[in-house]
């Protein structure tokens, strides 16, 4: 696993994730390059799902459990898998950017205890960041701070530019 000096990236309360300045890692709205006329079709949007934060080594986002509840008013299981692939995803696609391409390839849920109130937080953090495969591991807590979900996300990655540096070092 690479380290980094890079500063901790947070999102002001209530408002947009920060435009990174010169030489700072790619901030997670450049990699979701969506047209505005596709905005709200975003399943990341019409779950309410928020990055708050964001560096080389740990991705921060948080989704309300209202709205995204199952029948008995826990927080749905599938929600806990979508926001753990997009925190996922968005890792791989920083780790890559700014011209790598992402695709997700697995996610493994095990929900511990539901969530039935407030919004849920996700950490999501590298445990194999390679040339082709980078896999995650994201923890998904209540408002409390309890475990309530953990997740394991693989994407298949690749570096654009990449295989053409390869064979020049031949």
């Amino acid at each position: 696993m690479t380290t980094s000096s890079a500063p901790l990236r947070t999102a002001p309360p209530g408002g947009p994730v920060p435009a990174a300045v010169s030489g700072d890692i790619q901030p997670p709205q450049t990699i979701l390059s969506i047209p505005p006329e596709l905005h709200d079709d975003q399943l990341i949007v019409r779950m309410g799902i928020r990055i708050t934060s964001w560096d080389p080594e740990r991705l921060v986002g948080t989704m309300p459990v209202k709205g995204n509840q199952q029948p008995f008013g826990w927080l749905h299981g599938g929600a806990n898998a979508v926001l753990a692939e997009t925190l996922g995803s968005i890792a791989a696609g920083l780790h890559v950017a700014p011209r790598g391409a992402v695709v997700g390839l697995e996610v493994s849920c095990t929900h511990h205890r539901p969530a039935r109130g407030g919004e849920v937080t996700a950490v999501c953090t590298p445990l194999h960041r390679g040339d082709r495969v980078a896999t995650y591991t994201v923890s998904i807590t209540d408002d409390r701070g309890r475990l309530t979900s953990s997740a394991r996300v693989s994407c298949l990655v690749q570096k654009r530019g990449a295989r053409a540096e390869d064979r020049s070092h031949r």
